[in-house]
């Protein structure tokens, strides 16, 4: 035996130098497996910080789509109050009434000119027709008392006898 009782192929000596392999070899596979849970972190990470940028554009997106549909909605309620007047200037009694205003008169038999200059037709000025009487009012209940027969006419007070209805305009929209 060799001194401290050790034999000279012993297995102390192995399994102190095992153990001191051991911890290293430990360290060495934690020291592996490192970069690996740093990936795993680094793409789980990732993948949390993607989906919170993709949720914040849907969601502008949202937004955005919200504003444009109120938008049309504004655009269309203008364009059919638009149309309604159109519609209200070109009815045929309005554009009548608008001429009879700038003094314009229903025009006569048309007159046609040909390719070679012939004319076909007989051409006469337009007249303007005759003023629209008032329509007829019911006789007054009773004469005044003012001592007026009932045969005589009425005083003049610079009203006409039976005032026209005005007549109801299309709508102005502001703006265009």
């Amino acid at each position: 035996m060799t001194p401290a009782g050790r034999s000279p192929g012993g297995k102390a000596g192995r399994a102190a130098r095992l153990v001191r392999v051991r911890p290293a070899a430990a360290t060495a596979g934690q020291a592996a497996r490192m970069p690996f849970v740093l990936l795993v972190v680094a793409l789980l990470g990732g993948g949390l910080i993607s989906l919170l940028l993709l949720n914040s554009a849907l969601n502008q997106g949202s937004f955005q789509l919200t504003r444009l549909k109120k938008e049309t909605t504004a655009l269309t309620d203008e364009q059919q109050a638009l149309q309604r007047d159109v519609d209200g200037y070109s009815a045929p009694d309005a554009l009548q009434r608008r001429a009879h205003e700038l003094g314009l008169v229903p025009g006569g038999s048309p007159v046609f000119i040909g390719s070679d200059g012939k004319v076909a037709g007989a051409p006469t000025p337009a007249e303007a027709p005759p003023a629209p009487s008032p329509p007829a009012s019911s006789p007054s209940p009773a004469p005044a008392a003012s001592g007026a027969s009932p045969g005589a006419p009425a005083p003049a007070t610079g009203q006409p006898a039976s005032p026209q209805a005005p007549q109801p305009q299309p709508s102005q929209t502001p703006g265009r």
